[in-house]
């Protein structure tokens, strides 16, 4: 008796509320600014792309940046995560610890990283896991490094900008099968 009686208050509340309202509350990083969320909303933002792993070079007159489909001696390629996470800046003393601060700041966040969108006043993208659900969309759409990458390790500093790659702030270019029209 009780859920049917919730259901009909809801009913009757939406005649009073303008149309397309949700009935919900908004979702915490529309309603939050980076520095106001918890810890744990945070971490939860993250997409798993593992783009902030890459090798980044700055050419010194222009400033450009190059990003390189190296990545860092912890990132596990498979599963686009840190290795040892909590204990990286000892490994990796110039892992950088993303704040609030720094993304405002840096500029060599992708375009479609979820801290840059949220920062910039921005949704989220469909295949975010927040919106769709699932960690492993990011993956079967192409937007994350999984397995794009190879280590830093080993390769010579003159080497380097052979790794350059272009899709930093979208997925590879796939190559797409040529439809052949039938013959008359």
């Amino acid at each position: 008796m009780t859920a049917n009686l919730h259901a009909n208050r809801a009913v009757e509340l939406s005649a009073f509320l303008p149309i397309n309202t949700p009935m919900t509350d908004l979702p915490f990083w529309k309603t939050k600014t980076l520095p106001e969320m918890s810890d744990a909303e945070w971490e939860s933002l993250c997409d798993g792309c593992g783009k902030c792993c890459l090798v980044k070079l700055e050419e010194e007159d222009t400033r450009e940046l190059f990003v390189t489909r190296l990545h860092c001696k912890l990132f596990d390629t498979k599963t686009c995560q840190c290795k040892d996470y909590p204990n990286r800046k000892q490994y990796v003393p110039i892992c950088v610890k993303l704040t609030p601060e720094i993304v405002a700041t840096v500029d060599w966040l992708p375009q479609t990283c979820a801290y840059r969108l949220v920062h910039e006043g921005k949704d989220l993208h469909d295949w975010h896991h927040l919106i769709s659900g699932d960690r492993e969309t990011i993956h079967r759409e192409g937007w994350s490094c999984r397995n794009k990458t190879v280590t830093e390790e080993g390769v010579d500093d003159e080497d380097i900008f052979d790794y350059v790659i272009d899709w930093f702030h979208g997925p590879t270019k796939r190559t797409r099968k040529r439809q052949l029209l039938p013959r008359k």
